[in-house]
């Protein structure tokens, strides 16, 4: 059964999972395992190699110390996942599973602080589901160990969460100023990620309007905890925010996308149903009481605000974020949800089969599929071939940036000192690198002909390494120089096309 909303959950809350009689400990078991099932998925991509955002990461500490903060800046980031990535990097090394050990201890964190709160508002065996299904989704698996701040944004999303949850609770002073220090903790990490704020704000306003006057002294600590931490982020957020048009890269969503996110799919709906109908067969299905309706419209809050804020960002404004990565702030809120309609089955077993189906049913096809095990598109195979084909006469790399801010800003004297070029600060070449925008604007077309300017009089041959949305460059240079170049596709690395341009043999 539920624990009534907002009121102090009982004394058993605090006890181990284990201290339970018999058949409880066999449930608690099961969960066990599941649980471990379900954490197992996170890692069968842990020894792929660095995606594009994760050498930005790199790069920002390649240059020590001393330049996280100015490199940071250059990232469009916060610096705080840095300087954990630097520390990391100094005693353990670089290799790529190292850099991903910082987000795995994030995300486990974020995940026992996700079952804290779930065991705010359930009892202890429907908040273990509400872990499992925090721990199953693909995005969880992908941040999980992803050299990025995504991890750590969740775990002190999640911290607010807890916070907020038991501060309504006990009205403990702590808990106010403990929820104000997350709350502007957020901001370090990943900025999108509070947009949850707004759900607390209207969750306050909901459950807690009557009582404002008492609240004042509690809202004035949790307030200025906020503010005290937020100050040396606002210089950063003012950054962003002037220079937000050229961060944009995705499209606008259509409304379809937005009824994808929350749209949980048919057969978990079907193992959903299933289960509720095994329990009102068992009369195990009773109705829900006042307090189960406050706390789904919580969970909801959590689930959806997020989601929703997104959505109108991007559909109103030219800054387009409704982007999975992002969305991943709105993954506690729908565990919850899910957490809500599975406790209205009033029967452990009845919930644990029910976990051991959905769980199954995840699992199984992730471990058969490929794809599970590739993190994302990397430079580090079309660099390596691109590099050892061109080391016989030193043939320069023609590189198009991946980053959509290569088509704002000036091309940099040294690829591999540029965050535009971020891939080249962790898979490092001996091929002289010829950095080229991202998209065919007319900056791109007056260096490449600048390139073929100086490499037609020496019969130069020249390699290109081309990702899918810099294909317009590709055809651009393969027009320019047809009258002295013969173009070959050498091969397609993740996405990235290595074609290889060899000086015509007349000459001409």
């Amino acid at each position: 059964m539920l624990n009534p909303t907002f009121e102090v959950a009982p004394a058993e809350s605090e006890t181990a999972v284990f201290e339970r009689p018999k058949s409880d400990t066999l449930f608690a078991a099961a969960y066990g395992v599941l649980l471990l099932v379900c954490l197992s998925v996170w890692f069968l991509a842990v020894h792929a190699a660095l995606w594009t955002d994760e050498t930005l990461s790199y790069w920002q500490i390649a240059g020590g110390f001393k330049q996280i903060w100015a490199r940071s800046i250059q990232g469009n980031s916060f610096a705080a996942y840095a300087y954990i990535l630097w520390l990391t990097n100094t005693i353990f090394g670089s290799k790529e599973i190292i850099l991903r050990i910082p987000s795995i201890l994030a995300m486990l964190a974020a995940t026992y602080v996700f079952y804290r709160c779930a065991r705010e508002l359930f009892d202890w065996d429907v908040s273990l589901i509400a872990t499992a299904m925090f721990i199953l989704p693909r995005g969880i698996a992908f941040a999980a160990i992803d050299v990025r701040p995504y991890a750590f944004a969740l775990l002190v999303t999640n911290l607010a969460i807890l916070m907020f949850l038991r501060w309504r609770k006990t009205g403990r002073i702590q808990y106010a100023a403990g929820f104000g220090i997350a709350a502007a903790g957020i901001f370090y990490f990943h900025y999108l990620f509070a947009t949850i704020l707004g759900a607390f704000a209207i969750g306050y306003v909901v459950f807690r309007r009557s009582s404002l006057r008492d609240d004042l002294r509690q809202l004035g600590v949790a307030a200025a905890c906020f503010v005290m931490l937020i100050l040396p982020v606002l210089p950063r957020l003012g950054y962003i925010f002037t220079t937000r048009t050229s961060h944009s890269f995705a499209r606008a969503p259509h409304f379809t996308d937005a009824l994808q996110v929350v749209n949980p799919g048919t057969w978990q709906l079907l193992i959903l149903a299933s289960a509720l109908l095994v329990a009102a067969f068992m009369h195990n299905l009773p109705a829900p009481r006042r307090e189960s309706g406050r706390t789904l419209f919580w969970c909801l809050l959590l689930g959806l605000f997020p989601i929703a804020c997104l959505y109108i960002i991007s559909v109103t404004t030219s800054v387009h974020v409704f982007i999975p990565r992002y969305l991943l702030v709105s993954v506690p809120g729908m565990a919850l949800i899910w957490a809500w309609c599975v406790s209205l089955a009033d029967s452990r077993t009845v919930r644990v089969l029910f976990c051991l189906v959905f769980v199954t049913a995840c699992v199984l096809p992730a471990y058969q599929s490929p794809f599970s095990r590739r993190h994302e598109d990397s430079w580090k195979r079309s660099l390596a071939f691109a590099d050892a084909n061109a080391a016989e006469d030193h043939a320069p790399l023609l590189m198009c940036s991946p980053l959509v801010e290569a088509d704002y800003e000036p091309m940099p004297a040294v690829a591999s000192e540029s965050v535009l070029y971020s891939p080249l600060s962790y898979y490092k070449v001996s091929a002289p690198v010829v950095p080229l925008p991202r998209s065919l604007t007319p900056q791109s077309e007056q260096l490449v002909d600048r390139f073929l300017l100086s490499a037609v009089p020496q019969h130069q041959r020249f390699l290109a390494l081309v990702p899918v949305p810099s294909l317009p460059i590709l055809d651009y240079l393969a027009y320019s120089s047809s009258a002295s170049y013969v173009p070959r596709a050498l091969g397609t690395f993740d996405d990235i096309l290595v074609v290889e341009f060899d000086p015509r043999a007349d000459g001409q």
